[in-house]
């Protein structure tokens, strides 16, 4: 029984969305790290994402049910009772509030809005259009800005960029869901971009927002955030990131294709996660 709670938070998206808080915190951080600050925005970020996935497999639970790797949900196969889940939610999501609130108001705002970003926005355009994976990636991008204002208390040009980096990397990271994913898009009737407008038009979006990623990660150097270690390595993996991009307009097996595509913006985005943290550290 606690097992089906526990995926009912979906751990390996707190997990994700932690490591890039934590890029924020320490790139804010400038080396000088309160361990008990970054403890305390790690607990209350995870328990407001843990909050936001439990009612997103509630609102979901219905088309959960028509796609093959969601169908077994805890929800979606009545597992757990709905009132259960959202009790459960509730409680999670105002901990995690009070948690930030004890660090500033700025912290708990921030995570509060990709709280409502994530299940009541995306919830609604996901359903309705192709660009709900672009308001989607808006919560995405929420908690590296958490982990910066968490040491600021402030929303500045260093968190804008981390939202923008964030903004741009989601896209081609989720267009590749989509395109290996269609299918199970198409049984539960969500229009993503490769199923309304094509799979040529995905690739070709996918590559925009590749090279918008490399634009807003460079900027942290050129804009006297990070040094030129943090630039070179970013900048390379992100070239091995457009070059597959590129070989998809001549792939055979696409969903081959998407599949790597989606892999390697895994590794990208913990390059980037890593490079900015150590040059907040060594200053490289």
């Amino acid at each position: 029984m606690l097992r089906n709670y526990y995926l009912l938070i979906k751990p390996g998206i707190i997990r994700g969305n932690i490591i890039t808080a934590l890029a924020g915190f320490f790139f804010a951080a400038r080396g000088n790290v309160n361990i008990f600050l970054l403890a305390e925005m790690v607990l209350g970020l995870s328990l407001i994402i843990a909050s936001g996935c439990v009612f997103n497999n509630y609102i979901d639970r219905r088309i959960d049910r028509k796609m093959v790797r969601t169908k077994k949900r805890a929800l979606a196969s009545k597992i757990i009772p709905v009132k259960n889940a959202l009790i459960f939610g509730t409680v999670v999501g105002i901990l995690g509030v009070i948690v930030l609130l004890y660090i500033n108001v700025a912290t708990a705002r921030t995570a509060s809005i990709g709280f409502f970003f994530y299940v009541v926005v995306y919830s609604i355009w996901k359903r309705r259009s192709e660009y709900g994976t672009l308001v989607g990636s808006i919560s995405g991008a929420v908690p590296p800005v958490v982990g910066y204002v968490a040491v600021v208390n402030s929303f500045d040009v260093g968190a804008l960029l981390l939202f923008a980096v964030l903004v741009a990397w989601q896209m081609p990271h989720f267009y590749s869901i989509a395109v290996y994913r269609m299918n199970d898009y198409k049984d539960a009737g969500i229009p993503v971009l490769p199923i309304v407008r094509g799979i040529r038009n995905a690739k070709i979006q996918i590559l925009f927002y590749i090279c918008s990623f490399i634009v807003a990660t460079s900027l942290f150097t050129f804009l006297g955030f990070a040094g030129y270690t943090y630039l070179a390595i970013v900048f390379l993996v992100s070239l091995v990131w457009l070059y597959i991009g590129l070989k998809g307009f001549n792939v055979k097996d696409e969903i081959a294709w998407a599949k790597k595509m989606f892999g390697f913006s895994l590794l990208n985005l913990l390059a980037f996660c890593i490079m900015l943290s150590l040059d907040s550290f060594f200053n490289i």
